[in-house]
Formats: structure tokens, sequence, C-alpha cells
């Protein structure tokens, strides 16, 4: 019957449909699982890239925000096996009174900014003009200090130190060894002296020179200077003058005067020197009685 057959290809034409339906569903249910599982996986990977990229952007931050950036170059040009997230987890950074030798309580360390207090009345000292010999008129009481931990002792101290050049101002920072006396490296991170002449201050092969060399004679009167000409045999605390570049070479020699003197940094060192005797008295290279030679 005609009737009977159409009937009966309609329903197996209903059937091919609803089938092909059911499969169409699943496939892209299976389709839609399959693309999001891709996306996913592919902003992950997005994602731990970026993590890596920015690492390195990321620690720069790190570091200016701290004021750590100038210090890490430094230890890094020491220690150069180490890296810098390496270091930063070892460094204490601390505010000191430079009046009293003792640490301030109560300031983030990381916050203070040494530039405005030194122009601020109220949070800084005229310096006596007997005593500025870095030409630099004001400092701020306090000064940030970075301490180079190697367990719990003290491994290196660094300094922030600045004074007058020949053209500029010329900042930097300096590492003693725990013996508070003997350096463990220089870095001048901002100047503004005469170009292929005094700027040398910051050639690497220049600032290598100030390494193990010692800044306090006996008795505790620092004596550490830039000398033009033939230096002393086997002198301790004299570092050789660039060429042509002597009053940037005078401005650096008390600049470090100044800073290691009474009214700089002299008082904390010689709390700090005393804590350290008090457990490694044999690595101090630059013992008072061993530096005038």
């Amino acid at each position: 019957m005609p009737g009977n057959d159409s009937g009966h290809v309609s329903s197996n034409g209903n059937d091919a449909v609803d089938r092909h339906s059911f499969a169409s569903g699943r496939d892209s249910v299976a389709n839609t699982i399959l693309v999001a599982f891709i996306v996913s996986l592919v902003c992950s990977v997005m994602v731990s890239t970026s993590v890596v990229l920015l690492k390195p952007k990321q620690l720069e931050n790190q570091l200016i925000h701290s004021g750590l950036r100038n210090v890490i170059e430094l230890i890094s040009s020491i220690e150069k096996s180490r890296s810098n997230q390496e270091l930063i987890g070892e460094i204490d950074t601390r505010l000191v009174d430079l009046e009293t030798g003792e640490y301030v309580t109560g300031m983030d360390a990381a916050q203070f900014n040494p530039r405005a207090a030194a122009s601020d009345p109220d949070s800084s000292v005229a310096i006596p003009p007997d005593l500025d010999i870095a030409n630099i008129e004001r400092r701020a009481k306090f000064a940030r200090v970075s301490l180079v931990k190697e367990g719990d002792h003290i491994k290196y101290i660094v300094l922030p130190v600045y004074g007058a050049g020949m053209w500029s101002t010329i900042y930097g920072y300096i590492a003693l060894e725990a013996d508070g006396n003997t350096i463990a490296g220089l870095n001048i991170y901002e100047q503004a002296e005469t170009p292929g002449i005094g700027d040398k201050v910051e050639d690497p092969s220049w600032l290598d020179k100030w390494e193990e060399k010692c800044v306090y004679r006996q008795g505790g009167k620092p004596a550490i200077e830039i000398v033009k000409g033939k230096l002393v045999a086997k002198t301790r605390y004299q570092v050789d003058a660039l060429t042509g570049a002597t009053k940037t070479g005078e401005g650096v020699t008390n600049m470090l005067l100044y800073w290691f003197g009474s009214h700089g940094f002299k008082p904390y060192l010689e709390k700090i020197r005393k804590k350290v005797e008090k457990y490694d008295s044999k690595s101090q290279r630059c013992a008072y009685q061993a530096v005038d030679r």
C-alpha cells in the first residue's frame, strides 16, 4: 500500500534525524569540553610564560621600591656567583641614628628618603664647617644601612656615601667586611663629572682597586685616600688616582673621610665592631694594629 509505505518511510526518516540530532548534540558537548580544555591550557601556558618573563621586571621594581638596587649591584660585583633573588633574602636593611650609632625603631627603612630628609630642617642637621670636608652642608639625622647576613652573622656592611666632586655631587655605596674596616667593594652610581676623565670613577677596573683596602689607621682615625703618583709600598689605605681627575679624586677622598668620621658612620661602626669581635676576631684583615704599614 502506497499510504502505508509512505508512513513507514516517514517513521524511519524521523528516527534517522533523531539519531543524527543526538549524535550532533553529543559531539557538540564533547567539542565544547575539548575547546574549553584547549583554551584553559593555552591560557595557563600564557600566564606561566608571563610570570617567567615579568619576574626580572618585578624584581627590578622591588629593588627600586626598597632602595636596594644599587646595594644589590655592589654585592653582586663581590659575590659574582649569587643571584639577585638570593641576595635580597640575605639583606637586613636598617635605619641608624648617626649621632648615637644606634638603630632607629618605629620607622620603615625601605620608605626612608635620605635626600628629602637631608633637605628638611626637622630631619637633618647642619654640618659644622670644620667637619664638612665633603662639602654637603647638611646631612640627614638617620641613614639607611644594609647588613648582608651569612646565617646569623654579618658578612658585609653596606653604607651610603656622597659628597661634592669637581662638578657634581657624587653618590655611592661602600661595602665593608664584618670587621667594619676592610673594604669589600665600592660602587659609584650617580655623578656628573668630566666625561672621559672624572666620570671614570664609575669604571669597574678602577673600583676593583678598592677591594681589601683599609679605612681606619691604628687608633680609629679614617685614613683611606686616593693618591696621585707612586703609592706607598704595600699600603692598605691608599688607592691610585685616575689620570687627569685630581679634583674628582679629592672629592671621593673627602667624601669617604667625612662619612667614616665621627660625624658620619664611625659611632655606628664602633658598635658593630664590638659585636663582631665576639665571634669572628680572626677574620679582621684590617685590624687596627695591622693597618699602619
